[in-house]
């Protein structure tokens, strides 16, 4: 077994592959397992991500299992543990990111850490420590009206105070622009304040470059995906084509969306009206009974030899509550998990090979359904989705797992046409 040189827990699924395509476009070969192995690694890599279902868990249980995905990554031989989020800081005023982040820094004898969402590749940017999504403040974006995790206020070092008893600073965007030397500087200065946490502000992936550099060494790095673009190097890795190569697809092609972002909304409408073949799973139909899951199997077991099938739940902000109100946030949002997952089950049964799958709870149910312990990284279809290659039992599978937030309009149809 070789030594790995850094160690990643994310905390969502298609975080976790949002972070290992940004690691093997800059270079390092990745495997990416799905919850904590029970045994060592046996792939050559130089780097894993730890996938985890932990971003809306109580945070007592979310810092349980981080902590054994951290014990799990020493044995390993990590150099460095980096703690991945979303590019949208989605969390409560109770966490989980603060808490996970002062579980592993206790747990490695840290006393100061970094803390940016920023990927500029996905519109996501940081600067005066207020998060901006797009053109707009994350306050503004769609992100205000999540159902599990609505982000209604901006300002990081605000709302990762709250989440936190460790002082919390910033290093805003003139020290970042002066390079890595300016940003060790004013690490080392806010250490002297005694701050814990540095909220870091990147508008560019120049920022982060400059970011990556200074973060050498430093044992645990938390962010979004977006600085793992300026780490490799400091590995002595440079990117290569042959990072991303994937065994030749195969199979029928279908989609499985339960994220309600404006995202997925706009990627969802844009297959139906291009004339993709839709199913929309009702949840109010799941709590009164129906059998939904084979429901949508009948229905697209006939339609899958002429092209991809779409199943979804994805709906607007207002339906969700009106469920939600019925059932309570956590029920009806496992309750759409656990059909999806089905329906994926089945899709698979039925022949699909190429499967994408959108949304962070959706894609840890259907993962989970599936079977899949361990995925290997691809190509990028857009910024911070690639595919991967898995097994679901036995049965080779190609899949892609979208945050509810990412992928242009065109995603669901551009995805297969990139892995043919």
């Amino acid at each position: 077994m070789s030594l790995i040189q850094l160690g990643c827990i994310a905390d969502d699924f298609t975080g976790a592959t949002d972070l290992a395509n940004n690691l093997v476009r800059a270079g390092m070969r990745v495997v990416q397992v799905i919850g904590v192995p029970e045994g060592p690694l046996a792939a050559e890599v130089d780097a894993v991500v730890v996938a985890l279902k932990s971003r809306t868990i109580a945070p007592q249980a979310a810092i349980d299992q981080s902590l054994a995905a951290l014990r799990w990554l020493q044995a390993q031989g990590a150099q460095q543990i980096y703690f991945k989020y979303c590019s949208t800081f989605d969390s409560t005023a109770a966490g989980n990111i603060g808490p996970v982040t002062e579980a592993l820094m206790d747990a490695l004898g840290s006393d100061f850490t970094i803390a940016t969402p920023a990927f500029p590749d996905n519109g996501r940017t940081v600067f005066k420590g207020y998060l901006f999504v797009g053109d707009v403040l994350l306050s503004e974006s769609g992100m205000k009206d999540h159902p599990l995790t609505p982000m209604t206020d901006a300002n990081l070092v605000r709302v990762m105070q709250a989440q936190t008893r460790r002082k919390v600073g910033l290093i805003d965007h003139r020290t970042v622009a002066q390079g890595d030397g300016a940003i060790r500087e004013r690490i080392a200065a806010l250490r002297a304040d005694g701050v814990g946490v540095a909220v870091v502000d990147a508008v560019s992936n120049d920022d982060l470059v400059r970011l990556g550099k200074a973060l050498a060494g430093m044992p645990l790095v938390t962010a979004g995906s977006g600085v793992a673009i300026g780490l490799p190097a400091n590995f002595g890795l440079a990117p290569s084509s042959t990072a991303s190569a994937l065994p030749p697809a195969t199979g029928w092609q279908a989609v499985v969306s339960g994220s309600c972002s404006v995202a997925t909304n706009q990627q969802v409408k844009a297959f139906v009206e291009a004339g993709g073949p839709a199913f929309a799973v009702d949840p109010l139909r799941l709590m009164q009974g129906d059998d939904v899951v084979t429901q949508a199997l009948a229905w697209a077991a006939p339609l899958l030899a002429q092209g991809p099938v779409l199943v979804y739940s994805t709906a607007e902000p207002s339906a969700v509550k009106a469920v939600q109100a019925q059932l309570g946030v956590d029920e009806a949002g496992a309750m759409v998990e656990r059909a999806l997952g089905a329906i994926a089950r089945g899709l698979v049964a039925l022949g699909v090979r190429q499967l994408v799958v959108a949304g962070g709870e959706t894609s840890g149910a259907c993962v989970q359904a599936l079977d899949i312990t361990q995925l290997q990284i691809g190509a990028q279809i857009d910024p911070g989705v690639p595919w991967c290659h898995a097994l679901s039992g036995e049965v080779p599978l190609h899949v892609a797992l979208k945050s509810g937030n990412f992928g242009s309009a065109d995603f669901f149809t551009k995805a297969f046409k990139a892995l043919a």
